[in-house]
This record gives C-alpha cells, sequence and structure tokens, in this order.
C-alpha cells in the first residue's frame, strides 16, 4: 500500500520566493477582527440592565421592604436563619457525611438585626424620636422585642396574603401611593412601628444603600449584605421571573434578553427539575455531588473494563477515518 501515499513535502523549497509584509498583514489582521468584534458585540451582545438596589425595592415594593425589614429584625429571614457562612442559626446544606458549610465556618458573620435594621439606624441624624426608639428596642427583653416583632408582623403578613390572592388589602396596612410611606396599624409593637418608617425613609433616599457596604477601601467592591436583604424581599425574585432566571424555569443555563446563555450547563441545571433533588433542602450539595462522580466516571473510562473496550466491539473510527485507512495510514 506504500504506493498510495503522498509524496513527500520536506524537502527544501527550491522554487522563487516573494516579499511578504509580516507587519502589514497583521495590522489587517487585528484591524479586521478589531471591527467584527465591535460589530458583533452591538448586534448580538448581552442587555446591560441597571443593578437593583436597595433604594429601588423600597420605593417599587415598599410594603415588601418592610416586610423582609421585620424578618431581619426579629431573625425570621432566610439569611438569619441559613447559617454558615453567615451565622450559626442553621446546619447549612449537607448529604450524608458532607458538610461542607459547616466545615468552613461562619467566614461573613452577619446579624441580620443589628447590621441591616438597628446600626443604618443609629446613622441617622437630627431624629431624636428615631433614636428613643432604637434605644428603647435595644433596652427590652429578648422576648419582648418578639412580641413586639410578631404583633407588627401580622398585619404585613395578611397585606401579602391579600396580595397573593387578589384580594383587597386590609385596613390595617395602608400606602401612600404619591410618597412611597407605609403605615402599618398594630397595637403591642412597641418601638417598631417608628423603627420602620425611619428605615423606609432611610432606604428610599438611597442611605441604605451605603450603609450596608462594609469595604474600607475606595472602591467598594463587598455588596454582599445589600444582596443578602434584597433576596431575603421580592425585588429580585421578581426580576429574576421576568428574565426567566428562576430555578423552575432553568435559570442557570439561561441569559438576559433573548439570547441562550451557556447550554453546557443544561446537565447541572436537569437535576433541579427532578425528584428527589427538586423537593431537598440540599439540592445544591446534592447536584454538585451527583455531577463530581459523573466527571469522575467520565475521567476513568480507560480504565473501566468493557467500556473501554467499545471502540473494538464498534469500531466507529474506522468509518469516520476511512480515507486514512484506505491510504494505508494504519499497519493493521
Amino acid at each position: 500500500m506504500s504506493f498510495l501515499r503522498s509524496k513527500d513535502d520536506t524537502q527544501p523549497w527550491k522554487g522563487r520566493y516573494q516579499p511578504y509584509d509580516l507587519v502589514k498583514e497583521a495590522s489587517i489582521a487585528v484591524a479586521v477582527i478589531t471591527l467584527l468584534a465591535i460589530v458583533l458585540s452591538v448586534l448580538f451582545s448581552s442587555p446591560d440592565d441597571k443593578p437593583s438596589t436597595i433604594a429601588q425595592w423600597s420605593r417599587e415594593l415598599p410594603v415588601n421592604f418592610v416586610t423582609a425589614a421585620t424578618q431581619e429584625l426579629d431573625g425570621t429571614s432566610g439569611t438569619a436563619e441559613y447559617g454558615p457562612p453567615y451565622n450559626h442559626n442553621g446546619t447549612g446544606q449537607h448529604a450524608w457525611f458532607l458538610r461542607p458549610q459547616k466545615w468552613l465556618g461562619v467566614s461573613h458573620p452577619i446579624n441580620t438585626a443589628n447590621d441591616f435594621v438597628i446600626d443604618p439606624l443609629k446613622t441617622v441624624p437630627d431624629n431624636p424620636t428615631l433614636q428613643s426608639a432604637v434605644a428603647a428596642y435595644q433596652a427590652a427583653p429578648q422576648q419582648t422585642r418578639k412580641a413586639w416583632g410578631e404583633a407588627y408582623a401580622k398585619p404585613l403578613e395578611e397585606y401579602e396574603k391579600a396580595s397573593e390572592e387578589k384580594k383587597p388589602p386590609p385596613s390595617s396596612v395602608t400606602l401612600d401611593s404619591s410618597t412611597g410611606a407605609v403605615s402599618i396599624q398594630a397595637s403591642g409593637a412597641g418601638p417598631i412601628p417608628t423603627m420602620m418608617t425611619g428605615l423606609l425613609s432611610l432606604a428610599q433616599s438611597g442611605g441604605l444603600d451605603g450603609s450596608l457596604l462594609t469595604s474600607k477601601q475606595f472602591f467598594q467592591t463587598d455588596y454582599t449584605k445589600p444582596l443578602l436583604f434584597m433576596a431575603d424581599g421580592g425585588l429580585l425574585a421578581e426580576r429574576a421571573e421576568g428574565q426567566h432566571l428562576l430555578g423552575d424555569q432553568w435559570g442557570m443555563m439561561n441569559e438576559t434578553g433573548s439570547y441562550p446563555g451557556q447550554a453546557w450547563l443544561w446537565l447541572y441545571a436537569l437535576w433541579y427539575q427532578v425528584e428527589p433533588f427538586k423537593a431537598s433542602a440540599n439540592v445544591d450539595v446534592l447536584v454538585m455531588l451527583v455531577m463530581g462522580l459523573l466527571s469522575l466516571a467520565f475521567i476513568c473510562i480507560p480504565f473501566i473494563p468493557g467500556i473501554r473496550d467499545l471502540p473494538r466491539v464498534i469500531p466507529i473510527h474506522r468509518l469516520i477515518w476511512k480515507e486514512h485507512y484506505r491510504s494505508g495510514g494504519s499497519s493493521r
């Protein structure tokens, strides 16, 4: 079969030479690629949506903001009960003996009552009534604080329930659509109504966004607290639903706008849609465990008896490389 082999092209070139301007060709190539990158970015790039802020949230959904702030104050929010890396109030996600959150511990300690409500309120100047309310709340025993929080949260829960069922809101909660002010009629709530009114005003002015930034550098880079606070409310979920980014919308592999996202993530997103993963509180660690085992099995294919012999049983490679084998590229 040696006569079918191509002639040897490795011999020195003995023909004519032509001048070649490498710098000119490189400059043209860079210019063309740059132009293409700019045009394609304009035509197919993702939309540059404005970031969500606490000020935006408190103006668009003031009742939802106050509800979330009340939960932060009494320690019943998702962040307050999350566990590591923010606090010790939860066990974290785990599977069998694997407890990665517990092993890594609390790296970003957050006390939702102090960090999201009390400490920002202490920065409000020239408001002795508000500062007196904050002092009264801090001086009260824990049981009294809990009773105040439950009394204030009850009409808010009724309001949220009426909104979900599309019923008229209860008279105990009134919203001034022109100013964004929220009035809660809750007997036995102690100083909490005054505190929440002050926190809502601070948030709508934009001051709460700055109060929750923890970076001491000139450029603020740690947005953990603002994001966690907003995640306990309804703004981020509302925006995510509009962009089809929720978990039950295969959001992990979607992109903002009408463009496809990371299609290769479908295997990760798949497990979030099926049982028993879908209903599990430990879904994240379970999915990562499954994907880790699948990836390990894929890496070990050359060492797994039976699977590693499939190319010999089903020689698809000979069909794909038929021209190679016909030209004598293999000694077999």
